[in-house]
């Protein structure tokens, strides 16, 4: 199933234009198995428009962000990957020390968002977070040193 057409007319929608550059970008996210960083968008980009500037993918994955058409997860040491939103919601859970990661089932959350809806009347946005420990085989072997 491809989500490109439904974030171009979200975009269209909203007033804004869909250069080619800019459908290349929102193509490469739809149309991926895994979340891309902007550097993997770029070289899509590149391969198919030559002398495109990444500034183009940044600011594109900045709109599609505050739209709320992609979702963007840092991991730590400016590595940040997107998606769209339709991938669904998961959990990253990140290594601070050997960098694995992990994907938790975000129904763990629940319970945390809605304390905060009843305690602070805040909806977060817990569909794609991370979250940085340590794993099981690190944390072992801290323990052992």
């Amino acid at each position: 199933m491809t989500h490109c057409p439904t974030i171009l007319e979200a975009l269209r929608q909203r007033g804004y234009r869909i250069t080619a550059q800019r459908q290349i970008v929102v193509e490469s996210i739809a149309h991926s198995e895994h979340h891309l960083s902007a550097e993997e968008i770029f070289d899509q980009l590149q391969a198919r428009t030559p002398g495109a500037n990444i500034s183009t993918v940044y600011r594109t994955l900045e709109v599609l962000w505050e739209e709320g058409l992609i979702c963007r997860n840092d991991l730590g040491e400016g590595k940040i990957l997107y998606a769209p939103r339709q991938h669904g919601p998961h959990i990253h859970l990140v290594c601070r020390r050997c960098e694995h990661v992990i994907e938790a089932d975000p129904v763990v959350l629940e319970p945390l968002g809605a304390a905060l809806q009843k305690d602070y009347q805040f909806d977060a946005d817990l569909d794609h977070l991370t979250i940085f420990g340590l794993c099981a085989n690190c944390e072992e072997n801290s323990h052992q040193g």
